[in-house]
C-alpha cells in the first residue's frame, strides 16, 4: 500500500484562516488607526480656526490700516498660550507674532499655496525651522476691490497630538495582537480537537484493515467527530462479532464435512474388509455410505445456494403449484427421525389444494430447513405441530415446536447468516438466512417467535395463487341460407358480422 502525504488540518487551517484573520485584523487595525490620526487633525484644525477666529476682523480691512488692525487684535488676543498667530503684510513679510518674538528664519510653504488658493487658504502639516512637528493653517486676505493687502497664520504645535494618536495606535496593536492570541490558542484547541480524533480513526482503520477488530476510540464529545468516532466503533464491532461468527461459520461447516467423511471412510473400509464374508454388512455399510453421501451433497448444495444468495445469482423457477404437497413432503422426509429421537410431527393435510406461485425445489428446501430445526432444537417427548391457515389473498404454514426457545437477544439475528444461537447443536448457520432469501424471490415473509425454554414457532406467508380469468373462445358459425330466404339488409349484416363473424354461403335450394 502506497502511503499519501497529506497537508495536515492546521497547516490549511493556518494557511486558509488564520492568515486570512491576521489580514483582516491588521488592514482593520490599519483603517482604525489613520481614521483616529484623521479625527485628531481634524480636532487640532477645528480648535485652530476657533482660537484665530479674532483675527477673522482683518478680512475686512484695506492696505491703509491692515496692520494697525493686525496690531491691535494682536494685542488683545486671549490664546496665546494655544497657538501662535503670525501677520504677513502684502509683500510677503512677516511683521508680527503673538509670542512677540519674530522667528528668524521661517518654513511657511502654505503661506504661497494660499496666495495660489482659490478659497485663499492653505494647510501645513510639518516641521517648522527648528525641527518641531506643528500644523499650520495660512488664510490671504483681500480688500472689496479684490488687492491683496496681507495674511495671517496661525500655527499650533502636534507634539502633544502624535502622544496621543501614537498611544492609540499602540494600544490597537496591543489589542490585534490580544486577538492574535485568543484566536491562535482557541484554534489551536479546536484544531487539535479534529486532528486527534481523527488520528485515531486513521490509525484503527489501520488496525481493521490488518484484522484487528478489538480496538476502540475514545469519545469525547457529541458532535459530528464523536458520531463518526461513534461509528468506527460500531464498525468495528460489527466486524469483530462476524469474523467471530466467520470462524464459527468454519469450524461448525468443517464439523459438518468431517462427521460424515468419517462414516463414510470407517464404513468403506468395513465394506471392504468384509466383502464376500459379510454380505449383510456390506449392505449395511453401503446404506451408510449412500446416507452420509446423500448427507454430504445436501451440505454441498446448501452452501452453493449460500454463494449465489450472497452474489445476487440465487434464482427461482415459479409455477403454480400446491403449497400443501411440499409441505407434506418435507414432513414425511422427517417423521422417522423424529420417531427414531423420540418425537412427534403432527400435520394434518387440508382436503383442498391451496395454491401458490411458487419454485417446488426451492419451497421443499425452505421447509427442510425449518422442520429440520425444530426436529434439532426439541428434545425427547417434544411436539413438532405444523398447520396450515388461509386468509384474505394468503397463505400460513405454522411450525411450532416445544424445544429449547431461543433466547430474547438472539431473536432478531436467527436469519442473519453465520449466525446460531445454541453452539452445541450441529447445523452450518446459513439455513435460514438462505430460507429467508427465498422466500423473499417469492414475495413471502417468515416470523418467528420463540420463548426460552417453552418452544419456537415460525411463520411462513405467502401470498395466494389467483387462476387468470378466461376470455371466452369466439366461435365461427356457418349459416346456409337459401334464395327463398330472406337476406337482411347490408348494414345489418354488417353489424352482426362484426359481433360474431359468420360464413355465409348461397345455395340454389338443394
Amino acid at each position: 500500500m502506497r502511503l499519501v502525504k497529506f497537508r495536515g488540518i492546521a497547516f490549511r487551517w493556518f494557511t486558509n484562516v488564520f492568515l486570512i484573520v491576521v489580514a483582516v485584523v491588521v488592514t482593520v487595525a490599519v483603517l482604525l488607526s489613520a481614521f483616529i490620526s484623521s479625527s485628531y487633525i481634524e480636532r487640532v484644525r477645528s480648535l485652530g480656526n476657533d482660537y484665530a477666529y479674532d483675527f477673522s476682523v482683518l478680512k475686512q480691512t484695506n492696505a491703509d490700516n491692515f496692520k494697525e488692525v493686525a496690531v491691535s487684535v494682536s494685542q488683545a488676543f486671549a490664546y496665546k498660550d494655544k497657538i501662535e498667530v503670525q501677520v504677513f503684510d502684502k509683500d510677503g513679510n512677516l511683521f508680527l507674532s503673538t509670542t512677540g518674538v519674530l522667528p528668524e528664519k521661517n518654513v511657511a510653504p502654505d503661506y504661497e499655496q494660499a496666495l495660489k488658493s482659490n478659497e485663499n487658504t492653505s494647510v501645513y502639516n510639518g516641521k517648522n525651522a527648528g525641527g518641531e512637528k506643528i500644523y499650520a493653517v495660512t488664510t490671504a486676505v483681500y480688500d472689496k476691490s479684490g488687492e491683496y493687502v496681507g495674511a495671517y497664520r496661525w500655527i499650533t504645535s502636534l507634539k502633544a497630538t502624535n502622544r496621543q494618536i501614537a498611544l492609540n495606535i499602540i494600544l490597537i496593536c496591543l489589542l490585534s495582537l490580544v486577538i492574535f492570541a485568543i484566536y491562535t490558542i482557541s484554534g489551536h484547541f479546536f484544531v487539535k480537537s479534529i486532528v486527534n480524533p481523527i488520528r485515531e480513526v486513521s490509525n484503527m482503520s489501520r488496525k481493521i484493515a490488518m484484522g484487528e477488530f478489538d480496538g476502540h476510540i475514545r469519545i469525547d464529545s457529541n458532535d459530528e467527530i464523536g458520531e463518526l468516532c461513534d461509528a468506527i466503533n460500531s464498525m468495528a464491532g460489527e466486524l469483530n462479532q462476524a469474523e467471530k461468527m466467520k470462524n464459527d461459520f468454519i469450524s461448525s461447516v468443517s464439523h459438518e464435512l468431517r462427521t460424515p467423511l468419517t462414516a463414510i471412510k470407517g464404513w468403506g473400509e468395513t465394506a471392504k474388509m468384509s466383502l464376500g464374508t459379510d454380505e449383510e454388512l456390506v449392505g449395511r455399510g453401503l446404506d451408510v455410505v449412500l446416507s452420509e453421501a446423500e448427507r454430504l451433497s445436501s451440505l454441498v448444495e446448501e452452501l452453493l445456494d449460500f454463494s449465489r444468495m450472497q452474489s445476487g445469482r440465487l434464482t427461482v423457477n415459479v409455477r403454480p403449484i400446491n403449497i400443501v404437497d411440499v409441505v407434506s413432503v418435507a414432513a414425511d422426509m422427517y417423521t422417522e427421525l423424529a420417531k427414531k429421537q423420540g418425537l412427534e410431527i403432527s400435520f394434518t393435510k387440508p382436503e383442498n389444494e391451496i395454491k401458490v406461485l411458487g419454485d417446488t425445489d426451492r419451497l421443499k428446501q425452505v421447509f427442510i430447513n425449518i422442520i429440520d430445526n425444530a426436529v434439532k432444537y426439541t428434545e425427547k417427548g417434544g411436539l413438532v405441530l405444523i398447520t396450515t391457515e388461509q386468509e384474505e389473498g394468503c397463505v400460513k404454514i405454522v411450525v411450532k415446536d416445544t424445544g429449547v426457545g431461543i433466547p430474547a437477544q438472539d431473536i432478531d439475528h436467527v436469519k442473519e447468516k453465520f449466525f446460531k444461537s445454541n453452539k452445541t447443536v450441529r447445523g452450518s448457520g446459513i439455513g435460514l438466512a438462505v430460507a429467508d432469501e427465498i422466500m423473499k424471490q417469492h414475495n413471502g415473509l417468515i416470523f418467528l417467535e420463540s420463548t426460552e425454554g417453552v418452544g419456537t414457532t415460525v411463520t411462513v406467508v405467502f401470498p395466494l395463487y389467483e387462476e387468470p380469468e378466461q376470455q371466452q373462445p369466439v366461435s365461427t358459425e356457418e349459416v346456409i341460407l337459401t334464395k327463398e330466404d330472406e337476406i337482411p339488409e347490408t348494414q345489418e349484416i354488417k353489424e352482426e358480422t362484426e359481433k360474431n363473424p359468420v360464413e355465409i354461403f348461397e345455395t340454389d335450394g338443394e
